[in-house]
C-alpha cells in the first residue's frame, strides 16, 4: 500500500478504530503506539552488480504497558500528516516494523473495513534474487510455488 492510499483510507473512514493484523491472522494488541514514522532510502548493489534504490515510509509499532491506549483513524491520519516533514513523497510504499520476539518488517497486503474499524492486513517481507539470470536461476515468474519440491539454486550455486 502506498502512503497516499493509506492517507485516503484513513480520511475516508475517519470515525473508526485503527487496527493491524499480522500475516498469521493474530492482531497486534489494541494498545499499540506508533513510535516512529520514517523515510527509509536504501541504495544497494544487487548480486548482479546493478545499483538499485528503494524508498519506503516505515511505521514502527510498539506495544507498551498502558493497555488503555488506542489509536483511532483520525489520530493515525494526524501522525502521517506530521510525517510529511521527513517523507518527501506520498507515492512510497508503507512498511510496518514490529517486534514480536524479533523485530520484523512487513508490507501491507490489504485492508478491511468493518462498521467499527479500519484493519491493515500485513504480509511477510521476503528477500529475493534480483538478478536470477546471472545466478543461473529461473526468472521469478517461473519459480514453483513455495513448498514445491524444487531447488531454486542453479548448477553454479546462488
Amino acid at each position: 500500500m502506498l502512503l497516499h492510499e493509506l492517507k485516503s483510507l484513513l480520511t475516508d473512514y475517519s470515525d473508526r478504530h485503527f487496527r493491524i493484523r499480522l500475516p498469521e491472522g493474530d492482531a497486534i494488541p489494541l494498545s499499540f503506539h506508533v513510535t516512529e514514522i520514517g523515510h527509509v532510502h536504501k541504495t544497494f548493489l544487487d548480486c548482479g552488480g546493478t545499483r538499485r534504490e528503494i524508498e519506503t515510509c516505515q511505521l514502527q509499532i510498539w506495544v507498551g504497558e498502558d493497555y488503555d491506549h488506542r489509536i483511532e483513524t483520525g489520530k493515525m491520519a494526524a501522525i502521517l500528516e506530521r510525517g510529511k516533514t521527513v517523507i518527501p513523497d506520498d507515492t512510497v510504499p508503507v512498511e510496518i516494523e514490529y517486534e514480536d520476539q524479533v523485530i520484523s518488517q512487513y508490507t501491507i497486503s490489504n485492508h478491511e473495513i468493518t462498521d467499527e474499524a479500519v484493519i491493515l492486513v500485513l504480509a511477510n517481507k521476503h528477500t529475493e534474487c534480483l538478478a536470477p539470470e546471472l545466478c543461473g536461476l529461473p526468472s521469478i515468474e517461473r519459480l514453483p510455488a513455495l513448498g514445491a519440491k524444487s531447488s531454486c539454486c542453479g548448477p553454479n550455486g546462488c
